[in-house]
């Protein structure tokens, strides 16, 4: 597992276990399968509603605590100062550990620099080890900067060969942000899976067409988490480090056309300024 360090010194596996739109059966049922074939990043999110489930496999796991690196995320209900703190502290709970690897504020809408100030406080009292964004653009992530004093360690950003966010990742790196991608594999479209050169390339080395993609993640330096309850893609997803793509093979990705598969509204759409009870999980 290829590891990369963050601008606060620690380091995050590059390529993790993504819980999005699972159930908490489900988690339960793959999550423990997934820790057997040597996944360590887990990545879930209180809007998620399976933290518990991630912690009752973790805690049952026989691989230690500090093994693991696990992120999750507050949505923008918990972003008020004070509402911050305790969702901080209900995350805890609900994964029932004494910190997290990273927190991420998940959606860029509401008091997001109120909530910034609470994620910095919590990681110097140790409560979280990394802190950093998801969905937020140049602005917006500009805002949390000039209102904190701590750089984000990551932003979490849709992306893949159809949208590499190259433009973003330039501007980040004199910082050493992180970037992680949501959508690695163009949300499974199979326009690019079996784009006729990823197929040209995944038969010159012997791999298949998500290999050749999630390779050319880690060549861009981005984590990704492909979201999968398979055992067979599980350990397939994993199998992509014993190869590396030619200079000239990334270059030829890279210059695939650029088109977002989902737009981040710039106004907080309804869902994320409707009532939610994460504490309702199982």
């Amino acid at each position: 597992m290829e590891q990369f360090t963050m601008n606060n010194g620690l380091t995050i596996p590059a390529m993790g276990f993504g819980v999005f739109m699972m159930s908490s059966a489900e988690v339960k049922k793959s999550l423990p399968t997934a820790i057997e074939l040597g996944y360590r990043h887990i990545d879930t999110a209180n809007a998620y509603f399976n933290e518990v489930a991630v912690g009752e496999v973790v805690r049952d796991s026989s691989v230690p605590r500090e093994d693991f690196f696990i992120t999750t995320k507050l949505f923008p209900q918990n972003y008020s100062y004070e509402e911050c703190k305790s969702g901080i502290d209900a995350s805890l709970r609900r994964l029932d550990t004494e910190y997290v690897d990273l927190m991420l504020l998940h959606q860029p809408y509401g008091a997001y620099t109120e909530a910034w100030r609470a994620l910095e406080e919590a990681q110097a009292e140790g409560k979280i080890r990394s802190i950093g964004l998801s969905n937020f653009n140049k602005r917006k992530f500009q805002e949390v900067l000039d209102s904190g004093f701590v750089t984000p360690q990551v932003l979490q950003i849709e992306v893949n060969p159809r949208w590499n966010q190259h433009d973003i990742k330039a501007w980040l790196e004199p910082m050493g942000v992180i970037v992680e991608g949501w959508y690695p594999l163009g949300h499974g479209d199979k326009a690019l899976i079996d784009d006729p050169f990823i197929s040209e390339i995944a038969a010159r080395h012997g791999k298949t067409n998500s290999q050749i993609i999630l390779r050319w993640h880690i060549q861009e330096g981005n984590v990704v988490f492909p979201k999968t309850t398979n055992p067979i893609h599980m350990a397939e997803n994993l199998n992509i480090f014993d190869f590396a793509l030619t200079d000239e093979e990334v270059a030829r990705i890279n210059s695939f056309p650029q088109k977002a598969y989902y737009d981040v509204a710039e106004e907080a759409p309804a869902f994320v300024t409707t009532p939610m009870d994460f504490d309702q999980q199982q």
